[in-house]
Protein backbone atom coordinates (compact mmCIF):
# COMPACT_ATOMS: atom_id res chain seq x y z
CA UNK A 1 0.00 0.00 0.00
CA UNK A 2 1.59 3.38 -0.99
CA UNK A 3 1.89 6.37 1.33
CA UNK A 4 -0.89 8.48 -0.14
CA UNK A 5 -3.85 5.69 0.06
CA UNK A 6 -2.71 5.51 3.50
CA UNK A 7 -3.22 8.95 4.48
CA UNK A 8 -6.39 8.79 2.24
CA UNK A 9 -7.72 6.74 5.18
CA UNK A 10 -6.58 7.78 7.99
CA UNK A 11 -8.01 11.14 6.48
CA UNK A 12 -11.28 9.52 5.88
CA UNK A 13 -11.34 8.19 9.72
CA UNK A 14 -10.95 11.48 11.23
CA UNK A 15 -13.68 12.61 9.36
CA UNK A 16 -15.85 9.91 10.26
CA UNK A 17 -15.12 10.31 13.71
CA UNK A 18 -15.64 14.17 13.57
CA UNK A 19 -18.93 13.63 12.61
CA UNK A 20 -20.00 11.06 14.78
CA UNK A 21 -18.64 13.31 17.87
CA UNK A 22 -20.74 16.50 16.18
CA UNK A 23 -24.24 14.07 15.97
CA UNK A 24 -23.62 12.84 19.63
CA UNK A 25 -23.27 16.78 20.38
CA UNK A 26 -26.54 17.57 18.72
CA UNK A 27 -27.76 14.98 19.85
CA UNK A 28 -27.27 15.62 23.96
CA UNK A 29 -28.14 19.27 23.06
CA UNK A 30 -31.38 18.38 22.50
CA UNK A 31 -34.02 19.42 25.73
CA UNK A 32 -34.98 16.46 27.45
CA UNK A 33 -39.10 16.24 27.95
CA UNK A 34 -42.05 17.44 25.70
CA UNK A 35 -41.49 20.78 23.68
CA UNK A 36 -45.45 22.64 23.52
CA UNK A 37 -45.34 25.10 20.45
CA UNK A 38 -48.54 27.58 19.72
CA UNK A 39 -48.50 29.51 16.35
CA UNK A 40 -50.22 30.72 13.67
CA UNK A 41 -50.69 26.81 12.37
CA UNK A 42 -51.93 25.79 15.91
CA UNK A 43 -51.01 23.99 18.86
CA UNK A 44 -47.58 21.30 18.14
CA UNK A 45 -46.39 18.99 20.87
CA UNK A 46 -43.73 16.81 20.47
CA UNK A 47 -42.22 14.43 23.11
CA UNK A 48 -38.82 13.25 23.07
Amino acid sequence: MNRNALYMIIGALIVVVAGFAYYAYQQEKKPDGVEIKLNDQGLSIEGN
